[in-house]
């Protein structure tokens, strides 16, 4: 029985993946029918087509591999300003004749009465919505997933209460754990206790356990002093330095830096929350996802490199929707978590890919939306620069000058996905 679960809990969870996909897509078909540009094919998947509709001028359709989907827009590259009427020649050099195909291509289903309505020709801030849309459609899925999970379930966040207070200073690769011989903590040095409320750290208010956080790892090895609510009355204890550790990073835990610590261990409580409260967990993934996708070729490296040499995978490593779909199904079958903790998790989980597909798309490369975001934007830079100068007009931004870049993009994200994939299968993540 455990094992239907789990499988019927990957397959849902991958399926609300692909719906997401296609939502992702309808941000891009939506605003570019409302701009009139010649749109002739919505699919979701690539490869040999299972299902198609036609509607107008345009072929819906889901495709048999669903590891993506794409809406096609006529006329995303102008003809060569140099050779307009000449989009099917063929100049000598790998990356001038990658250029030119592509171009040719594009052209094919370009006809005279089309004039007006292709991409190239829309104007920059109708192209950046349009290319925008997608992400954007990710970004309200998220917000939508998450506030539902923090206004009718609630999310386990750290309190101002100790829960627990360390009694000695145990270093992040010790393998003996007792404090036999280990120096107390500053914690239990300045007598703080389970139960106490931190209210002030070296007289400055706190509101948060971020708050203590942030400023326990901030003072390093210098004087803290505590202030809390002990029994109905406040209590300054006595001033003890923090020691330097090697702790977790805020924004990138599967790496350590050094940080102040103090030896304490909050009380954690499910809190609800609105809207407020989504916005401040989405901004803080956002910027671990934005350190994550600065360190995604590398951090990809290295899945690969301990998949061939039997090390340990890497816990905060990437996975890919497989994975994900594994881990959704791990949540779905496991024991040790009720059925409503269990549908927090999935929707969470859920909102988070759905964050980080909108953040990865956002990045300023082509082939993703975030490369004809930037040609759009430097494209009406150019042009209000140049009627502020009174030059004349730059023209369109060329942006099939940059396939290759988006070639060999495109090339590490399927690189990336096959490892990523391989890892998922041989060595999964696990988290029960």
């Amino acid at each position: 029985m455990d094992l239907v679960i789990y499988v019927l809990g990957a397959v849902v969870f991958f399926a609300l993946v692909m719906a997401s996909i296609g939502l992702h897509e309808i941000g891009h078909l939506v605003p570019g029918k409302l701009f009139g540009v010649k749109t002739t094919q919505y699919f979701v998947g690539f490869g040999r087509t299972l299902w198609s509709t036609r509607r107008g001028e345009t072929e819906y359709g889901v495709k048999a591999v669903p590891l993506g989907g794409y809406v096609r827009f006529v006329g995303m590259y102008p003809p060569d300003k140099a050779h307009p009427d000449q989009v099917r020649r063929t100049r000598t050099g790998l990356f001038q004749t990658m250029t030119d195909q592509a171009r040719a291509a594009e052209w094919e289903d370009i006809r005279p009465e089309d004039d007006g309505r292709l991409f190239y020709q829309k104007r920059g801030w109708q192209k950046v919505i349009i290319m925008a849309g997608g992400p954007m459609m990710n970004i309200l899925l998220a917000f939508g997933l998450l506030l539902g999970v923090t206004a009718t379930y609630g999310v386990n966040r750290p309190q101002l209460t100790v829960a627990e207070v360390q009694e000695c200073i145990v270093p992040g690769d010790a393998t003996d754990t007792s404090c036999a011989g280990k120096a107390p903590t500053p914690a239990a040095q300045m007598g703080l206790q389970p139960g106490d409320r931190v209210v002030a750290f070296n007289g400055r208010p706190v509101d948060s356990w971020a708050d203590v956080s942030t400023l326990i790892r901030g003072n390093l090895d210098r004087p803290a002093q505590l202030t809390v609510e002990r029994g109905g009355q406040r209590v300054v204890l006595p001033s003890v330095n923090t020691v330097v550790q090697g702790v977790p990073d805020a924004l990138d835990p599967s790496k350590r830096v050094a940080a102040g610590f103090l030896g304490v261990v909050p009380t954690v409580e499910r809190v609800r929350g609105g809207p407020v409260a989504v916005v401040q967990d989405m901004w803080t993934m956002t910027e671990q996802t934005a350190v994550a996708l600065v360190h995604f070729p590398a951090k990809v490296f290295y899945t690969g490199y301990n998949l061939v040499t039997g090390k340990p995978r890497d816990l905060y490593g990437p996975m890919s929707i497989l994975g994900a779909s594994r881990a959704a199904g791990e949540i779905a079958s496991t024991n040790q978590i009720g059925t409503a903790d269990k549908a927090a998790a999935l929707f969470s989980v859920l909102g988070s890919v759905n964050l980080f597909v909108a953040l990865f798309n956002f990045v300023p490369l082509l082939p993703l939306d975030g490369g004809h975001i930037a040609g759009a934007l430097w494209e009406a830079v150019r042009r209000r620069l140049a009627a502020l100068f009174k030059r004349p007009d730059p023209g369109y931004v060329d942006t099939a000058k940059l396939l290759p870049v988006a070639y060999v993009v495109g090339l590490l994200i399927a690189v990336s996905g096959f490892v990523l994939i391989l890892a998922d299968v041989i060595d999964p993540i696990r988290l029960f």
